[in-house]
């Protein structure tokens, strides 16, 4: 290795999808996560990091380093003809691939896309990878990618599936070549998308090991987002470990074992159960609901297995010392409901067999099957993330925050929790600044926004940072500011409400009434940023 590269680190970014903040075991969790618990040991837990709230916004706003309306994705895929909201990556930004690549990174992709416009399972004959509006993880700086190009979908049969630049079929699919089998990981029945993601990435690894040159991993994992599928052996390690107690008792429990590792400040309080979830000793069908939370927890635990072999190959690959690893989610935990005869059902085609999909949360069908297409719905979501209030879409804290684990040995000395509020935003600059790669103004012959996000590099490096700009969080209507103490936040249609974050991280205290000043100020600058970034009033009109 050169002496150019060798101080340069190597990065993993780890993001899954529709997991809340405390499911996993260093946050909190019951469920097994021993891999990820191993990173958090040796390495440093961010207590207040934020994500944009929805899988697409927060995607376009990580890779990028701008808000998601910069980006091009205000919303989700669909092309409103507002730059803002064009429904896949703008070309006056660049990804965190591309702006490693060019400072002589290699970069690779494995997993979920979802920036690069909207592919319907129903109509394949559509899909134009690579055509204008649909430009692919290969025309956004990745040298390799295996992964879906689109949002969700069965775990067993996934679509719009690619290999660099090609479409596949699983070969569980009927109309499959063969061309893909996840054989490594131990899945007896066949194809499962998260240990393929896995397999694929841990390959990739073992090729960057063969240059000299630094590289960047991008790992998007779909669990644990709907539908609830998951490979029996994990099922069976959790079924009836939920059935006593339900999701009142995991609540509390979640937050008692956050306040005892000092993730949380003991102060806050757990916000009240959702208006809308029944007590569990009134729930109906325990057993079933048991199953559900059981399907969930497995498929957080098989994504876990997952970074264990990456992990492996890292460090047979000697690559383990000098590489940073960031870990987290990309919303909090999902309160939707999936019913049959919805707008679901679009999905119900792809199976690994050609068969019929049961669409919909129906207590006599068993959740889990390549053939069910279930939601864990919203009394789970509460429990995922507790202690805080809301779910994914919104932007109170359960719809925001996440887990971010940081792992670099030969930089992060281990067992560290920070408490520095950080956004998903700060990622690509952190990359740079600790690649010594400026951020470009151009990129081919194309003026380049400025960067919105701020590098948190001092924090890894073990020495103080606090962020100097506020967040700005706009998605459906739902808007908020944070800086230092202060979070102003409102959801759609309903007015400003003002927390003190240093006391009331969990949002029960509404200080809007005896502050007005500070209201008046954050609205203010609220919607300075809307109109400058581009923000259109919700529902958008096409």
């Amino acid at each position: 290795m050169t002496d150019s590269t060798a101080t340069r680190p190597n990065f993993i970014l780890i993001l899954v999808d529709d997991m809340g903040y405390s499911d996993i075991g260093c946050y909190g969790s019951e469920i097994r996560t021993p891999n990820l618990d191993s990173l958090a040991q040796g390495g440093m837990r961010f207590s207040q990091m934020y994500n944009y709230a929805r899988c697409c916004p927060t995607r376009a706003c990580m890779l990028t380093g701008a808000y998601p309306h910069q980006a091009g994705i205000g919303h989700m895929m669909e092309n409103t003809g507002s730059p803002a909201y064009q429904g896949f990556l703008r070309d006056d930004v660049v990804t965190i691939a591309e702006a490693l690549k060019s400072g002589g990174y290699r970069t690779f992709m494995s997993g979920k896309w979802h920036v690069g416009g909207a592919y319907d399972p129903t109509r394949p004959q559509t899909w134009r990878p690579g055509e204008k509006g649909h430009p692919t993880p290969r025309q956004r700086g990745f040298d390799r990618y295996y992964g879906t190009l689109d949002g969700a979908g069965s775990f067993f049969a996934p679509y719009s599936l690619m290999k660099d630049d090609s479409i596949i079929r699983t070969e569980a699919d009927p109309g499959t070549q063969g061309e893909e089998k996840s054989g490594e990981s131990g899945a007896e029945d066949g194809y499962y998308y998260t240990d393929a993601i896995s397999d694929q990435a841990a390959r990739m690894i073992e090729e960057a090991s063969q240059t000299d040159d630094p590289f960047f991993l991008y790992v998007a994992y779909t669990a644990p987002h709907w539908p609830l599928h998951a490979l029996p052996q994990d099922i069976a390690k959790y079924e009836g470990t939920y059935s006593k107690g339900g999701w009142d008792a995991l609540r509390t429990a979640r937050h008692e074992e956050l306040n005892g590792m000092g993730v949380l400040d003991s102060r806050w309080s757990i916000s009240p159960r959702d208006e809308t979830a029944p007590p569990w000793e009134d729930a109906r069908n325990h057993d079933w609901e048991d199953l559900r939370m059981a399907v969930y927890a497995a498929q957080i635990d098989r994504m876990d297995q997952g970074i264990g072999r990456i992990l492996a190959a890292l460090k047979e690959s000697q690559l383990d010392d000098n590489t940073l690893i960031l870990f987290l989610s990309d919303n909090g935990g999902c309160a939707e409901f999936l019913s049959e005869n919805g707008w679901v059902d679009r999905y119900s085609d792809w199976t690994p067999d050609g068969g019929p999909m049961q669409v919909g949360n129906h207590p006599s069908i068993r959740p889990g099957g390549p053939h069910t297409f279930m939601s864990y719905d919203l009394p789970w979501a509460n429990a995922s993330n507790a202690p805080f209030r809301l779910y994914k879409h919104w932007v109170h804290e359960g719809g925001i925050s996440t887990p971010l684990i940081a792992h670099w040995p030969s930089s992060i000395p281990p067992n560290q929790i920070v408490h520095e509020a950080c956004h998903i935003i700060d990622i690509l600059p952190t990359f740079l600044d600790a690649a010594g790669i400026n951020h470009p103004t151009e990129y081919n012959d194309q003026p380049i926004q400025p960067l919105e996000g701020e590098s948190f590099l001092p924090l890894l490096n073990g020495g103080q940072w606090s962020r100097q700009n506020h967040i700005f969080w706009e998605h459906e209507g739902n808007r908020a500011v944070r800086l230092g103490q202060w979070k102003l936040v409102s959801q759609h249609g309903g007015r400003w409400e003002l927390y003190d974050m240093q006391e009331d991280r969990t949002e029960l205290n509404d200080l809007s009434a005896k502050n007005r000043p500070k209201v008046e100020e954050f609205a203010g600058l609220y919607h300075s940023w809307a109109e400058r970034v581009g923000v259109l009033p919700w529902p958008l009109k096409s």
